[in-house]
């Protein structure tokens, strides 16, 4: 913020910096400060996220239409369909195997630091990236994370072209969570300029898109004339938090050796270390605990936050949160969407989703493919092929061909199991073309339905009582769910991840569910970071989750758990209580955190101290 407001004094031009932040609400909150500032020229400051602003890029310089792509992004459920459809030549693996494949593929191919972005690695990377191509243009849609290596190409290859960006000063914002690709982008996007990246390697927590940590403290040797400013100072922490933090954080060999100090006259913090009998104990004795201290008025709901590893504890404490009259509101939005695809009563929310997208494009195939597949253990994937071979014979669209199917008489040979679920989207949108506004998301989302409610919540919070079309409501369910907003001035509770609570700051901090399994995760073998990066980097996501605030934390755990979440997580289990309840440990990052840390007490037991000075 000062550096933007400084060179707009100094007379840069707005246009001629770049903002590159790593959430849409950052870049929403910059441009609002600015306006506040009234600096000259601020209105016209470029500040987005990576992707967005690649989006943009591609659009107006018309690479979409030239390669003959189309500027439809798959959802994550979507991209579940691609990946069984990708399985079907043999050739490229299991699921993980395939989405590993991905996740390389978004960082451009470049899986380690030492390795350039643009082209894939070997022969099987070859032959995967022309299936997946193949499968994109067939499906006319494009991958999120497709939109970086496009951006990148474009830029590489076309260095005298007109409309290529150009900026005088590029600043990044959590430059370590960035992958090669995004980074060499950055680079180009500041060649006749200067180049300004903030970040820190302890707080790098998305090693699985291939997040270069290395290359923030390594900056320096890859661009020359580079000056580095140590920030050492936490403005943010109280200074018991502050020394749990360098306890914990100074257990990763492979760090520089920082060590954060607290503000001068900083007040030492208010930290409680409990665990509870059960989840359900431990949501109602947080909610108590925050009722206690919204009463005494040293905090208010929009000053506190809820961490959870999983959304199941988040909507334990949301519910105990409500039962005490607390407005509370979870933000695993992207996880709403979640669900088996091969069950059709797991998976309500993305048929409903796929439905409704229909319903504004009948021609949008990626949709069609979903609804066609919902419901089969292979999601109708030999069927599918079928049928998009068959289009592209005839040169038709999927739908063309599937309404042929049923009109001519003449049946297209292998597509038997589509028919079915094409008959009753058939019914389902003529049932819904009458329909608009609430009427309409009433009919998709029912009132009676459990995994609706946090679909109507988003219908209520964009429209309020304003009349809209599906094309509008799917944009918006689209764009909370892809894109969800982390509002920072906000009257209620906020419930999430620690992976999402990044940049966010909270008097009261609680991190619910601190057990062996869950924070930290137990190791993946089929990740590709080996047992000690992988621990060091759930460490890095303890320091975030307790560096956000300013005043309180709680950090608590329980003693048992439904034996059915723990098989689901793979929790180390002590013991078998029943046949429904384990024995369950703490986390060992909590003895990670020295001496300042409190020794736990039972929640049974609790009596938290006095309120707050």
């Amino acid at each position: 913020m000062r550096r933007v407001t400084r060179l707009l004094e100094e007379g840069v031009s707005g246009d001629d910096i770049l903002v590159s932040t790593f959430t849409r609400t950052s870049a929403l909150d910059l441009v609002r400060e600015l306006g506040k500032i009234g600096a000259p020229g601020a209105g016209d400051v470029q500040a987005s996220t990576l992707h967005s602003f690649c989006f943009r890029l591609l659009h107006h310089a018309l690479v979409f239409e030239i390669t003959r792509r189309h500027p439809r992004p798959l959802l994550a459920y979507e991209e579940r369909f691609m990946v069984e459809d990708l399985k079907l030549p043999g050739s490229f693996g299991g699921v993980y195997d395939i989405e590993e494949r991905l996740r390389a593929f978004g960082a451009d191919w470049a899986r380690l630091q030492s390795e350039a972005p643009g082209w894939p690695h070997g022969d099987d990377d070859v032959a995967f990236h022309g299936a997946l191509m193949e499968w994109l243009l067939a499906h006319e849609a494009i991958l999120v994370e497709e939109l970086i290596p496009l951006a990148l190409h474009y830029l590489r290859d076309n260095p005298a072209a007109p409309i290529r960006p150009q900026f005088a000063h590029v600043i990044v914002d959590e430059y370590q969570d960035l992958n090669r690709a995004e980074q060499a982008l950055l680079d180009i996007l500041a060649s006749q300029g200067d180049l300004t990246i903030v970040g820190d390697e302890d707080q790098s927590i998305y090693s699985f898109k291939y997040a270069n940590r290395d290359a923030i403290t390594d900056f320096h040797l890859s661009h020359p004339h580079t000056t580095d400013e140590m920030l050492i100072e936490c403005r943010r922490c109280p200074s018991v938090v502050v020394e749990m933090a360098n306890a914990i954080i100074g257990r990763n060999a492979t760090r520089s050796n920082r060590v954060l100090v607290p503000s001068p006259g900083a007040q030492v913090g208010d930290v409680h270390r409990v665990q509870w009998a059960s989840p359900e104990d431990e949501a109602s004795g947080l909610a108590n605990f925050l009722r206690r201290r919204i009463d005494e008025g040293a905090v208010s709901p929009g000053q506190a936050l809820v961490l959870a590893p999983r959304r199941e504890f988040g909507r334990l404490i949301v519910a105990a949160l409500g039962d005490r009259g607390i407005t509370s509101k979870m933000f695993f939005n992207e996880h709403e969407l979640d669900g088996n695809p091969k069950a059709l009563g797991e998976s309500q929310a993305q048929q409903t989703l796929s439905l409704l997208s229909l319903l504004v494009n009948e021609e949008d195939r990626v949709s069609l493919r979903c609804w066609l597949g919902f419901g089969s253990p292979n999601l109708r994937a030999p069927a599918w092929s079928r049928l998009l071979n068959e289009a592209r014979a005839a040169n038709e669209s999927p739908r063309a061909v599937l309404v042929r199917d049923a009109t001519s008489g003449n049946s297209v040979a292998g597509i038997a199991s589509l028919r079915p679920r094409w008959g009753q989207l058939e019914s389902e949108l003529t049932r819904l073309r009458a329909l608009r506004g609430r009427a309409l998301s009433d009919a998709l989302f029912p009132p009676t339905e459990e995994w609706a409610g946090p679909f109507r919540e988003m219908v209520v919070d964009e429209f309020g009582d304003q009349d809209f079309d599906e094309a509008a409501l799917r944009d918006c369910i689209v764009q909370r769910v892809s894109q969800p907003d982390l509002p920072t001035d906000v009257d209620y509770v906020r419930v999430m991840s620690l992976h999402k609570s990044k940049g966010l700051t909270a008097d009261l901090v609680m991190i619910a569910a601190c057990n062996d399994g869950l924070l930290p995760s137990l190791y993946d073998d089929k990740s590709h970071l080996d047992p000690i990066q992988y621990a060091e980097e759930q460490r890095r996501v303890m320091f975030v989750g307790i560096t956000r605030t300013r005043r309180t934390l709680v950090l608590s755990s329980v003693a048992t758990m439904r034996s059915a979440w723990a098989h689901k997580w793979q929790l180390p289990i002590v013991r078998y209580l029943d046949g429904d309840t384990v024995l369950v440990l703490a986390s060992p990052h909590l003895n990670e955190m020295g001496p300042t840390c409190p020794p736990a007490v039972d929640g049974a037991n609790w009596v938290p101290g006095a309120p707050l000075p």
